[in-house]
């Protein structure tokens, strides 16, 4: 989940990712993301995500110029199993896809249960804000970007369930860039 320094994951207008840019083409954001998809088997994501995520990422594969780390992730995001929560959604446009109109823990209590390598939620602040709110959440990854948005939604908010988390790694890049991984103590 990219957050600003001040908190926020989106600014006033959830639409404008424009802060993002910047910072997200750096190494340590993307070898950030590489180390996070390459043991997950599957991505959960929120409706609005899926939209924006599979209509961009697919474009990447054979784009000229493309880094390499952002061309496998698109792969990656075209090849694996996606899970995608709506109420909206009749069927899924998009391949090796399965819409699910279920509480995020529900659904991920189900893909826990099932063999398969890492479940990674794609920045879908909506449905990260539910796992967290039930405690469903084993491993929190945070790329943190020195820009203060003034305002928007936060992802931490009063009232999550209290507990302790051990730093699993850290990096810092370019333009004050860091990538946090944090692994929830049981």
């Amino acid at each position: 989940m990219a957050l600003s320094l001040d908190g926020h994951y989106a600014g006033h207008d959830p639409r404008d990712m424009g802060w993002v840019m910047p910072y997200a083409v750096t190494d340590v954001a993307r070898d950030h993301l590489t180390s996070l998809w390459e043991p997950a088997t599957t991505a959960l994501l929120g409706r609005v995500n899926a939209e924006g995520f599979l209509g961009f990422w697919p474009t990447v594969i054979g784009m000229e110029g493309a880094d390499p780390r952002d061309e496998a992730f698109a792969k990656w995001l075209v090849d694996t199993d996606k899970v995608v929560l709506s109420s909206t959604l009749g069927e899924a446009p998009w391949e090796r896809t399965t819409i699910v109109d279920q509480p995020a823990a529900q659904v991920v209590a189900d893909l826990k249960a099932t063999d398969g390598g890492d479940i990674l939620v794609l920045s879908s602040a909506s449905v990260i804000k539910a796992l967290l709110a039930a405690d469903a959440v084993d491993r929190l990854a945070l790329t943190v970007f020195p820009v203060f948005l003034g305002g928007g939604p936060r992802l931490f908010e009063d009232g999550l369930p209290t507990g302790e988390w051990t730093l699993v790694s850290q990096a810092a890049g370019d333009h004050g860039t860091l990538s946090l991984v944090y692994d929830r103590v049981r």
